[in-house]
């Protein structure tokens, strides 16, 4: 078996350092200072779960052209997806899953888009990691389970048999029949989380601790499951419900890594976040007035 991993931060790099342990053909996908870093030094993973290092990988900067792969993991930031698939479609030969684990709907749409929803899955990450200064891969607390599924009741026998090898492995990445539910489950949430916390600069404790505020985030979470609605999405429970408790149980200090990026002036995701809930609740008559003003607000800063 064949897997490139597309992008080696957080996930990818996480990802990637269980993965070595299946005895497969594993190629990475990195560029700038994180490639050169992880030809000259390896890839290091510091976790509770397992720390890691691992040398002499396949790390290059682009795919060469006409190479195959029957798994790609695409982890890339969304303001680089199109670009990235354009690049694998251009580039890549054979028929290949790819795996996108991005925040919300676009990216698993846009394959279904360019690439045939014959062949579209999707792809969930339960997870808090990140590259650090050091450029390692620091996982935060025990959390680290991946689902994957088809998008669209494609052929599943690849990507079921792929799951089960990295169980074998002690890599929680599993098959689910459901995977719109928690593609649109952690949309619901996330869509929120990152829109408040950029626009307030603030944490989820301290716009929890604030009424005006706190609706503001809940109805920021409505506003994207009624979107999901349109799409016809099946909740086991209600996913309004479901993170209004989650979330009293969150860590007063913890805030959305797009809101770090602001405060590293480094490019937002917001475009894809709030900015996709505005245009596609446009096109389906609904009013998303709260990630309106999320978008317009970080925008003004």
């Amino acid at each position: 078996m064949k897997i490139l991993v597309y992008g080696v931060g957080g996930i990818g790099g996480f990802l990637g350092s269980y993965l070595e342990k299946l005895g497969i053909q594993l190629t990475f996908i990195a560029r700038g200072k994180r490639l050169n870093h992880l030809k000259s030094k390896g890839l290091i993973l510091e976790s509770n779960l397992r720390n890691i290092s691992l040398k002499d990988l396949d790390v290059r900067g682009d795919i060469d052209n006409g190479e195959s792969f029957d798994i790609i993991i695409n982890t890339v930031k969304l303001y680089d997806f199109d670009c990235v698939i354009a690049n694998i479609i251009k580039k890549v030969k054979g028929n290949f899953i790819i795996l996108p684990f991005q925040n919300g709907i676009y990216a698993e749409e846009k394959i279904k888009e360019k690439i045939g929803k014959n062949r579209t899955f999707g792809a969930v990450a339960q997870i808090s990691s990140f590259v650090d200064k050091n450029q390692n891969i620091k996982h935060v607390g025990d959390l680290a389970t991946f689902f994957v599924g088809s998008y669209e009741k494609n052929d599943e026998n690849k990507l079921k048999a792929f799951c089960e090898n990295c169980q074998s492995i002690g890599l929680d990445l599993r098959f689910t029949m459901n995977i719109k539910e928690k593609i649109w489950q952690k949309f619901i949430f996330l869509s929120a989380y990152s829109g408040m916390t950029t626009l307030t600069e603030k944490t989820i404790g301290e716009i929890f601790s604030d009424d005006n505020l706190k609706q503001k985030f809940i109805k920021a979470m409505i506003e994207t499951y009624e979107l999901s609605n349109m799409y016809a999405v099946k909740f086991e429970k209600n996913p309004i419900d479901f993170w209004i408790e989650k979330i009293e149980r969150m860590p007063y200090e913890m805030t959305s890594s797009m809101f770090m990026d602001l405060k590293k002036k480094k490019k937002l995701e917001i475009d894809w976040l709030s900015g996709s809930i505005i245009k596609l609740s446009e096109q389906n008559n609904l009013k998303p007035d709260i990630h309106k003003e999320i978008v317009s607000g970080i925008k003004a800063k």
